[in-house]
């Protein structure tokens, strides 16, 4: 439905509000706020800018425009206030991975609400659906990926703080074992691991780091493994790979392998852009980790839980993580859970040290919040019954064909790719040479801008001109060729701008 005012507005130069002037659009002033007779008045998308503080969003843009305003969402599809229906294909963020409108979560978050609406695990207190979802994982990760050697769930709220545990994790099993002086994490330029303070030293965006005196000491970005983008000319997917692992051993030999803790990285760069690893990159970099006594910590927020075709990228890729980060898909958003998988290598020495070290003082107020964990165990119900990592499977490689066919010969797209429902497109300024469109260009922001036009919500990553299509994993074929087809439609509309924006080389 159209926004609806609940009387009469004196509009933006009217009480509570400043003139708007090109700099403030309907910027309300702090000393007005308290005015209820005014703010009584007001629509959602004004009272939108007067009063939330935005995630990753530009102010001015904010204020200029306002918000979309989602009300519904069904199956792979949400519609605005204004009725206007869209295909998301960014799942949310990443994490709608059962798809929007299920009734069954409804009735278990009811259910656990009106049975134990929350109480904390800390001092040993627990609950039975956080015990039985940490059971729950660990047999998902024996039995669906093959990875054995992981020991127990620690829960939170967000792949940040999932991270930020990690973090004092590995400095905690560091220091029980009379290794105080090995602290450093090593990460990747075009990771993503959060954006906490600790979480967001990790990630390897700028972006995120700017004015936030980020990263962190300690923390230590390696080249990003993408070699669409970063190979020299002439550079092979093997030679690239091997500049790769010889940059990690030459960073391991300048820092001391005994200063050194940990390796992060997400199996397949969500964030970054959909980046895939060269072939052979993840066996040569676990091998150079165990060889070096390095943790390997696996995020897998965006790929766990049927995102990359498997239940989790450390099966796709042979991965034996020390830890592993989840968030997103262990409820399909439909709850803020999340948690870090530890190792039985890390378990073995917590639990040696913990007669003399007292008890391990880190924790949150929601970890293992029962109603998450109720809500956790029926998603991964639905996930296993429908067979969703297998429709995933199946429509994620034919969504990346049908975009192939009707957008591959495009000449700004420079690749297609994905695995599973996990597919991105990259655009280029000059295909040819693959030169890229300049950063503050915003070419990947045009086209999203006309995709949204055109029916389709998929954001535009920060670290380079890439869109991403992460629908959810109940997708269809016909639902993969509607969304194709749209992106189409909108990257034609986008055409004459973007040739415009090549040829202006700064």
């Amino acid at each position: 439905m159209a926004p609806v005012r609940t009387g009469s507005w004196p509009g933006p130069a009217g009480p509570g509000y400043a003139e708007a002037g090109p700099s403030q659009p309907g910027r309300c002033r702090a000393e007005e706020v308290p005015m209820l007779e005014a703010r009584a008045n007001w629509t959602l998308e004004e009272m939108d800018k007067a009063s939330l503080f935005h995630p990753n969003t530009s102010i001015a843009q904010h204020l200029a425009k306002g918000p979309t305003i989602v009300g519904q969402g069904s199956g792979v599809r949400i519609r605005d206030r204004a009725g206007k229906e869209y295909i998301d294909c960014g799942a949310g963020l990443w994490c709608v991975n059962i798809g929007y409108g299920r009734k069954e979560i409804a009735e278990a978050a009811r259910a656990a609400i009106e049975q134990l609406s929350y109480y904390h695990l800390f001092g040993s207190a627990s609950n039975e659906p956080m015990i039985r979802l940490a059971d729950r994982v660990l047999t998902l990760f024996r039995e669906k990926a093959g990875v054995r050697g992981l020991s127990k769930v620690f829960f939170g709220t967000s792949g940040s703080d999932a991270n930020d545990t990690n973090v004092k994790l590995v400095r905690y099993y560091n220091n029980l074992r009379g290794k105080p002086e090995k602290k450093k994490i090593l990460a990747r330029h075009g990771g993503y691991h959060g954006l906490t303070v600790a979480a967001g030293s990790l990630t390897g965006i700028p972006v995120y780091h700017r004015a936030f005196d980020l990263p962190l000491p300690g923390v230590i970005h390696l080249s990003c493994p993408h070699h669409f983008r970063f190979a020299r000319p002439g550079e092979s997917e093997r030679a690239f790979c091997d500049r790769l692992v010889g940059e990690l051993e030459e960073v391991i030999a300048r820092e001391g392998a005994e200063t050194i803790a940990a390796f992060i990285g997400e199996p397949i760069m969500g964030t970054g852009g959909v980046l895939m690893p060269p072939a052979d990159y993840w066996p040569r970099v676990q091998e150079i980790c165990r060889k070096n006594d390095i943790l390997l910590i696996v995020d897998e927020v965006i790929t766990g839980f049927g995102r990359t075709g498997q239940w989790f990228a450390s099966g796709l890729y042979g991965l034996e993580p020390d830890i592993v980060t989840l968030a997103k898909g262990i409820t399909s958003a439909y709850f803020p859970v999340s948690a870090s998988v530890v190792g039985e290598r890390i378990w073995e020495v917590l639990e040696k040290a913990s007669p003399e070290w007292g008890p391990v003082m880190h924790g949150f107020t929601y970890s293992g919040h029962p109603v998450g964990g109720a809500i956790g165990l029926v998603n991964l119900d639905i996930m296993e019954k429908e067979g969703m990592v297998e429709n995933g499977a199946r429509v994620g490689p034919y969504l990346k064909r049908c975009l192939e066919e009707r957008i591959g010969h495009h000449p700004f797209v420079g690749e297609v790719r994905g695995v599973g429902m996990l597919n991105a497109v990259e655009f280029v300024a000059d295909k040819a040479a693959r030169r890229p469109f300049r950063p503050e260009q915003g070419a990947h922001r045009l086209v999203a801008a006309k995709l949204a036009e055109a029916g389709v919500m998929a954001r535009p990553l920060p670290f380079i001109e890439v869109i991403p299509l992460s629908p959810p994993l109940c997708m269809s074929e016909a639902e993969a060729e509607e969304a194709a087809e749209r992106f189409a439609r909108a990257l034609d509309v986008a055409t004459d701008e973007l040739a415009r924006l090549a040829k202006d080389r700064g």
